[in-house]
């Protein structure tokens, strides 16, 4: 895709002023601490926002990426062409029920720990499983984030997203009757949900190149094409200690048991009935580096950053765990990370 960010810069500054970056460095914007620049970058602060963004962008052909706040994504060394939105509508409500439930609302970049502990002070109970998940609710929905045998499609009822499917379907030549995005609401039924993932995640899986590093999925102008907008979540009283109380076990349990270095959590998906850290512990890789980056001495699932670390040394070890723990026990890892921008290893 060929972008002038220039003239993309000059056209979007007056709409979002200081908050528009000309050739920004995407290693701040992810937990990994790695990544080339982005042509553009902005935060998106309300719906109106991303939705005159979108509209722009499909008629200017100006490629888009959104994303959250980076806690489950590896960017390539090169940065991402284009424009990459951060979505930063953070509000949230809280409708109580007559049966002591309450349905809470919130926007897709309200951070899950920062959540979790307003809620338990006011002793509203269902997403203190979550302390050691830093990202948004929005990317938790996508990924089916969990921990401690739970996880969001427990508490979701529903999810809004913009669906801008009918408008690239008319870039690429259909009906113009249905070039407009869309504002959907999905039940918690038609989400696919399962362990680390959802419906979001079905166009995005990331394959694999002859020498076995990891290859981001196909591209389109506006990724991804179903942007989470606002979440539904069933939440119960219960008593604020008791709630205080668990969110800190889980945290100190989150401490015990990973490492303290810059990562993205783990990296590959558990297979069925095992764990990775065991499998790529067993098969020998456990504390492997290349370059900065290693496969962590705490657990074996994370790749830490030690700081200096390229998207590449990182795509390295991800290539040997999956090649050991396939040739010493023929079990073929699936990445739980997402790989975005452009990647060329040579």
């Amino acid at each position: 895709m060929t972008f002038d960010a220039e003239s993309a810069y000059a056209a979007l500054l007056p709409r979002f002023g200081r908050r528009l970056r000309l050739h920004e460095p995407l290693a701040r914007h992810c937990t990994f601490g790695v990544g080339g620049p982005a042509d553009l970058w902005l935060s998106l602060e309300t719906r109106d926002e991303l939705l005159w963004l979108v509209r722009r962008c499909l008629a200017e052909r100006w490629p888009l990426l959104v994303v959250g706040n980076g806690t489950n994504v590896l960017f390539g060394d090169a940065g991402v062409r284009g424009i990459v939105a951060r979505i930063a509508l953070s509000d949230y409500r809280l409708a109580e029920r007559e049966d002591g439930s309450a349905l809470l609302y919130a926007e897709a970049g309200v951070s899950w720990p920062k959540l979790l502990n307003e809620l338990a002070a006011q002793g509203w109970g269902g997403l203190e499983f979550g302390p050691g998940i830093p990202g948004t609710l929005g990317g938790g929905v996508v990924s089916n984030a969990g921990a401690h045998q739970r996880d969001l499609s427990q508490v979701l009822e529903w999810v809004e997203v913009l669906d801008v499917r009918p408008a690239l379907a008319l870039a690429e030549g259909e009906s113009a009757e249905e070039g407009e995005p869309l504002l959907r609401r999905y039940k918690r039924a038609e989400l696919e949900l399962s362990y680390r993932h959802s419906r979001f995640r079905a166009g995005r899986q990331i394959t694999f190149d002859e020498r076995g590093y990891p290859q981001p999925a196909p591209r389109a102008l506006i990724e991804p094409a179903e942007i989470v907008l606002l979440l539904a979540i069933r939440l119960r009283r219960d008593d604020p200690g008791k709630l205080r109380a668990l969110i800190e076990e889980y945290r100190q349990h989150r401490k015990r048991t990973q490492p303290p270095q810059p990562s993205a959590g783990s990296i590959f998906k558990n297979p069925p009935g095992d764990y990775a850290g065991r499998l790529i512990e067993q098969a020998g890789a456990k504390g492997l580096c290349c370059g900065r980056a290693c496969i962590s001495e705490r657990h074996a699932n994370f790749i830490v950053n030690l700081g200096g670390a390229r998207a590449a040394d990182i795509a390295t070890l991800i290539r040997e765990a999956r090649h050991r723990v396939r040739e010493r026990f023929g079990v073929e890892l699936e990445l739980e990370v997402e790989l975005r921008g452009e990647w060329e290893i040579a």
